[in-house]
């Protein structure tokens, strides 16, 4: 039996219950639940309909967002909430970080259940309708996924009878009877399975068409990923939402005296290009490594190439590549950086080099024109749709056409002036309030549809 417990945030954390009861914690007080899962001692709701025809606007002073919600009902809406991870959070971590922290604040109206594989940090539990529920054991490897997905987790939904599971890891099960609404960011191992670990390429080559199937509705990222899951899957596409990623807020323009500073710190005062993202073969950090040689070669300029991320996939060609750079004195490693700290670093950036094989969207991108700094990206998958001209697009099979990017920005400085101003344009399509106001107009298309 899988262990299904309770984190209290003030007791022992590391421990495991295996007799499959389950319990909730608030984070501030305990709940009681009666036979139906009600939290009983729910302080009374104000009204949020003023008309039989029409929605009201709710307000949440906290954020300051407006939502407009079509359901009357009291909801409980169960989250998988795996990837919210204190110190850990990778591109869909921060899509659940930012997409649920607002929602739960704009809906204090409904219950939310977040539902944690590990001992969760107490900053995760967002507001008081919030209720984490621990379902163990931790799945990070395909043999857990699948006993965590179809035993651990439907037993957990079935003790809480949500009205909506959300999935927004593009995992989902097989076997909960629960209305869904999954999110889906890419097809990447459809695409490059190369690329991928052999276990997991078949566990998501099995699974995810199937999840896809079964889910009411699904959430993604891109029209390039809409349109690539209605071919791959043969989803109908009156099904299929887009909703795009935000930027943090965090990422504004450096001055001039901060950028000095940060590059005396980090680069030894050099200029320098920079990639943000996890270290593995999909973000063809092998062309990079190359192009980047090749720029310094035919330019002989004082520049850094500065690589931002765990080495999660640092494999043999990625090595390989990085032994024989003419120039690696000049890659710095900074591991992952805390959003302050890469605030300022992206922010003094000459450009982000940001050129992989495939993206269902690219957040590094917005956080770019956020902060200032002029993009190079590559031409295909979602990235010329998120992009649009406000950057330099290339081929990132081509190292040639990396490296001339590079020195277009290095030497043509009104090209560079141009691409901050049209970044600083294009970001404004960007927001996480936006994502997480689009987020509940398909949670509500889902809660039709249980209707009809």
């Amino acid at each position: 039996m899988a262990g299904i417990y309770p984190q209290s945030l003030s007791s022992d954390t590391g421990r495991y219950g295996m007799d499959g009861s389950i319990d909730y914690q608030s984070g501030r007080q305990e709940k009681e639940l009666g036979d139906n899962g009600r939290k009983q001692n729910r302080k009374p709701k104000k009204e949020i309909y003023k008309t039989p025809s029409f929605p009201c606007q709710y307000q949440n002073k906290a954020t300051k967002m407006v939502f407009l919600s079509k359901t009357k009902q009291i909801l409980k809406i169960a989250i998988n909430t795996r990837l919210l991870l204190k110190n850990k959070l990778e591109g869909i971590g921060w899509f659940t970080y930012e997409s649920f922290s607002r929602m739960v604040k704009a809906h204090p109206e409904h219950d939310f259940y977040f539902l944690f594989d590990r001992p969760y940090d107490a900053s995760f539990i967002f507001d008081d309708n919030v209720t984490p529920v621990v379902v163990g054991p931790p799945a990070r490897h395909p043999v857990l996924h699948y006993w965590w997905f179809e035993h651990a987790l439907p037993h957990a939904l079935k003790k809480i009878a949500p009205d909506l599971f959300i999935s927004p890891d593009a995992y989902n099960s097989l076997t909960s009877p629960f209305k869904n609404l999954m999110v889906i960011h890419d097809l990447n191992f459809v695409h490059h399975p190369e690329m991928m670990p052999w276990l997991p390429r078949k566990y998501y080559n099995y699974f995810t068409p199937r999840y896809a199937r079964k889910a009411d509705r699904i959430l993604t990222v891109s029209q390039f990923t809409k349109q690539d899951i209605v071919k791959q899957y043969g989803i109908d596409v009156t099904k299929i939402d887009v909703v795009y990623n935000g930027a943090n807020t965090l990422y504004s323009p450096v001055s001039k005296e901060k950028q000095q500073q940060t590059r005396k710190k980090i680069s030894h005062g050099r200029p320098y290009f920079i990639f943000v993202g996890a270290l593995n073969p999909r973000k063809n950090i092998v062309g990079l490594f190359k192009a980047f040689d090749l720029y310094i070669q035919e330019t002989a300029a004082n520049t850094c190439l500065m690589v931002v991320g765990e080495k999660m996939y640092w494999d043999r060609s990625i090595k390989k590549a990085f032994a024989e750079m003419k120039h690696k004195d000049l890659v710095i490693f900074t591991g992952r950086l805390e959003p302050g700290e890469l605030k300022n670093v992206m922010g003094s950036a000459l450009a982000l080099t940001f050129v992989p094989f495939f993206e269902g969207f690219g957040i590094p991108i917005v956080e770019a024109f956020r902060a200032g700094v002029p993009v190079i990206t590559s031409n295909i998958t979602a990235m010329p749709e998120v992009a649009g001209d406000a950057a330099l697009l290339v081929n990132p099979f081509q190292i040639k056409e990396i490296a001339e990017a590079m020195k277009s920005i290095t030497f043509v400085p009104e090209l560079r002036k141009r691409l901050v101003e049209k970044g600083f344009q294009r970001s404004r399509m960007f927001s996480w309030d936006k994502t997480a106001r689009l987020f509940w107009e398909s949670v509500e298309k889902t809660m039709q549809q249980a209707k009809s």
